[in-house]
């Protein structure tokens, strides 16, 4: 990097730091276990783990990392922000997953539920200085019970439906909707994208493109940057081995058998300079997400990360 070059804002989503072993427990239910019985064992260790790898500010998910879990073990968003700022870190953003983990997601209560439970989010978010709610998108079992599920057109827009009106309230509790492209929802592929791109309204609904996600789904994260740029609010960056081939029975967890295809940033088959580049190119000044879904060195495997963003794309990026 020259003198004159801007540092890149550098985050990491917790997901990074689940894995068991880097706790001592057996499983991912001991560590979820131990973090509710004495939240402040999680957080007081995490935030000490992110400040160790150089890295800026956190994206919260699902537990252990939950919001309500750092309201549990500070007292309230704004406490949290203080506990975060004395460590130099901020809050960014926070992965919203009751859309994508609600059994009905489509009724009318299923619908209220999730945007009471988005509204709730919100306010801690920007109680405690984020602003990115980043929504997963529900799954959609293919091949699930010997019948074949369509993301068709009808469905889509029954969904765009829902996301339009969560976009809506979380903008009124001070958050902006980003989209996650995950593997295995309806939100995954370039298909995917551009045609809830097409059916939601850009005023309330952006897009978090995560590269290894998009990647495992078959498509090119720059074709997704590419066609979309104007609405990407915050990006995800992870590495990926190549396209998911791997067959998933039905109704198992889908998540370890993508774990398998994951790699730190660098470390994989994305296209890191074309990304790094584009983004440059159409004035990206958003926040850089580093992830390695549960790594077994995550303090070791984001400086890796942090490095070579730093050192390979530093040219590109400024």
């Amino acid at each position: 990097m020259s003198e004159t070059a801007v540092k890149p804002a550098f985050g990491v989503d917790l997901i990074t730091f689940y894995e068991p072993s880097f706790w001592g427990v057996e499983n991912r239910d001991a560590l979820v276990e131990r973090s509710e019985r004495d939240p402040r064992w999680f957080w007081d260790r995490v935030l000490e783990s992110v400040k160790a790898a150089g890295i800026g500010g956190i994206e919260v998910c699902f537990p252990p990392g939950t919001w309500q879990s750092a309201v549990a073990a500070y007292g309230s968003g704004k406490e949290f922000a203080g506990v975060l700022a004395s460590h130099d870190l901020q809050l960014i953003s926070g992965f919203f997953d009751a859309f994508e983990m609600s059994d009905d997601p489509l009724s009318s209560s299923g619908q209220q539920e999730i945007i009471e439970s988005a509204r709730a989010y919100a306010r801690f978010l920007q109680e405690s200085g984020g602003h990115v709610l980043v929504a997963g998108m529900p799954v959609l079992e293919r091949e699930a019970a010997g019948m074949t599920s369509f993301l068709d057109l009808d469905y889509a827009k029954a969904v765009a439906d829902v996301i339009n009106r969560l976009g809506e309230a979380t903008r009124r509790e001070g958050a902006q909707l980003a989209l996650h492209t995950e593997m295995g929802s309806v939100f995954c592929t370039r298909r995917d994208v551009d045609l809830f791109m097409l059916l939601t309204d850009p005023e309330y609904v952006g897009m978090c493109p995560d590269t290894a996600h998009i990647t495992l789904g078959g498509s090119n994260p720059i074709d997704v940057l590419d066609a979309h740029f104007e609405r990407i609010i915050i990006t995800h960056w992870k590495d990926a081995t190549g396209p998911f081939t791997t067959p998933i029975p039905p109704g198992a967890n889908r998540h370890p058998y993508y774990a398998t295809y994951f790699r730190r940033v660098g470390a994989g088959a994305v296209d890191w300079f074309t990304w790094a580049r584009r983004l440059r190119d159409v004035g990206y000044s958003g926040w850089t997400i580093l992830e390695l879904d549960e790594g077994h060195d995550p303090i070791g495997e984001m400086i890796a990360a942090r490095d070579f963003v730093e050192t390979a794309l530093g040219g590109i990026r400024t």
